[in-house]
């Protein structure tokens, strides 16, 4: 008889996530390359070719830099802050699985807000952790409850709180004032603030003048609006106690050679983020305006992606996808009557309002 895994892996259900899935493709016909993705919300205007042609000079024929020293060097200076309050990771996905393992035992209580980042379930799931759910609304315009979660923090005194800002699927983004009032709550319990999306926000607020606090880890991703996703790159950003327990447990050379200089050169491409930035702010307007218009119900949104009420948003994707375009049904999130759109090129943006209209899909 085969050895038995832990049994939190016996009962574990992965995350569902954007992106083709290539044998659901290739069962219906599709060629991957054919099919215009707006599942994935990361910058369709890049990446800049800056980073393109700087890749020829990683070295990859010696171990990357374990401790990412130059890529943090370059993150301290634009951030304001010590290279001793960030550690650098695999895609922030990575760092949040390294942080429930590091700060969950079995048996804590973790608040997860839903709908949210599927990742942040499984990682507490691995480490045996019990779940708090707090539910946010639709009728509510999916804001965050906060008094109801300042409530749960003290009833259930949690190890730990994880949430994305802005949020995603629903793009709702968290004031500073909203946030200082979650970690006043939560003084023995680690609030763990995915910030994956927080460079396609007009108006955000450093939240890296933060990170003195004792109970906040914030994590980012560098693979979304630099577009690099297939590179895997984000980093942390905490208090150096914090850091160095996420460093301990950490795999060496856990963020290869390549995403390493991608990293590094992309810090100094400034000006290809705030060009493309607002070039993807005003698509996104645009295409929601345009959506509206064929009485398809939009929900208001500080991201770079937007929720559409389809009605059946399992058919919804599916009657897309027949038409070579795929957006990501949001029911893995809890909403069954919702999909995520994440604006893409202008030609790209008007092929589906064109298929929106051909289907005369509605709400």
């Amino acid at each position: 008889m085969p050895i038995s895994p832990r049994k939190e892996l016996t009962k574990l259900v992965p995350a569902t996530h954007g992106s083709p899935d290539y044998a659901e493709m290739e069962r219906l016909g599709l060629v991957p390359e054919e099919v215009i993705d707006f599942s994935v919300c990361s910058n369709p205007f890049g990446p800049p070719s800056s980073i393109r042609n700087g890749l020829t000079k990683a070295v990859i024929d010696k171990y990357p830099d374990t401790e990412a020293t130059e890529l943090r060097l370059a993150l301290s200076q634009k951030l304001g802050i010590s290279p001793q309050n960030m550690a650098v990771g695999n895609g922030s996905t990575e760092l949040i699985r390294l942080a429930a393992m590091v700060y969950f035992s079995p048996d804590d209580a973790v608040v997860i807000i839903k709908p949210d980042f599927g990742e942040y379930e499984v990682a507490s799931r691995l480490c045996g952790a019990r779940i708090v759910h707090l539910i946010v609304k639709p009728e509510d315009g999916f804001r965050l409850p906060l008094d109801k979660l300042v409530k749960l923090i003290r009833k259930h005194k949690p190890k730990g709180l994880f949430l994305s800002n802005p949020n995603n699927p629903t793009g709702q983004y968290l004031s500073r004032k909203e946030m200082e009032a979650i970690l006043d709550a939560s003084s023995k319990c680690l609030v763990i603030v995915d910030e994956a999306y927080v460079s396609f926000v007009e108006n955000d607020w450093p939240s890296q003048d933060l990170i003195g606090r004792d109970n906040l880890l914030v994590l980012r991703s560098m693979t979304k609006d630099y577009t690099l996703p297939g590179l895997r790159l984000g980093y942390a950003m905490a208090n150096p106690e914090i850091i160095t327990n996420l460093r301990r447990a950490m795999p060496p050379w856990n963020v290869n050679a390549i995403a390493l200089k991608a990293g590094v050169l992309a810090l100094k491409d400034a000006e290809f983020l705030d060009i493309s930035l607002k070039k993807l702010r005003w698509e996104r307007d645009a295409l929601m305006a345009k959506i509206g218009h064929l009485y398809l119900q939009t929900v208001p949104t500080q991201a770079n992606f937007f929720l559409v009420k389809a009605g059946n948003a399992r058919q919804f994707r599916e009657r897309l996808l027949q038409q070579k375009i795929l957006v990501r049904d949001c029911t893995s999130f809890g909403l069954r009557e919702y999909v995520r759109i994440a604006p893409r090129t202008p030609k790209e943006n008007k092929r589906l309002v064109a298929v929106l209209k051909e289907l005369n899909l509605k709400s």
